[in-house]
């Protein structure tokens, strides 16, 4: 029993690398792999069963081939997931849908505001104010300065 023991703590792994994240080995299946980033709770669920491992094991007492097959499954998420649940549909050089994982995300939406940016869009021009895009009100909000949290009546009444 002890040497059972002892062979299941030297095959466990502390790090886990599954598409270019390091992720916690001690974690179970579905909560190690929504370190990824573009991985959600319910695309880890998908991925698991697709992968027919149980998502209640920690990652790191996974045998090596089980781990490799979670990897290639969240790289190629794409052939897994539905098209309405990928996170990059209807892409503006393709116009295919894709389902971006890791780095691929933050470099995509650079690329994206960098377009914005060179077309001189109205989106374009408040990231490079830095300024709110969506609509909200800059009134209330997105202050700076000096003059933050002073109110005219406090100012009016110390000059009297």
């Amino acid at each position: 029993m002890a040497l059972l023991m002892a062979a299941e703590e030297d095959d466990f792994k502390y790090i886990v690398r599954i598409a270019a994240t390091d992720v916690d080995g001690a974690k179970p299946v579905r909560y190690a792999l929504t370190q990824v980033k573009g991985v959600g709770d319910t695309l880890a669920h998908i991925i698991a069963r697709e992968a027919d491992v149980d998502e209640t094991v920690k990652i790191g007492n996974l045998p090596d081939k089980q781990i490799e097959q979670l990897n290639d499954l969240v790289v190629n998420t794409a052939d897994v997931v539905p098209p309405w649940m990928r996170n990059r549909q209807r892409d503006i050089e393709t116009g295919e849908d894709k389902h971006l994982i890791g780095p691929e995300i933050d470099m995509t939406r650079r690329d994206d505001i960098n377009r914005l940016k060179k077309i001189k869009s109205y989106r374009g021009l408040r990231h490079e104010k830095g300024l709110p895009v969506r609509g909200q009100r800059t009134r209330g909000n997105k202050r700076s300065g000096l003059a933050v949290g002073v109110s005219r009546r406090r100012v009016r009444q110390e000059q009297k």
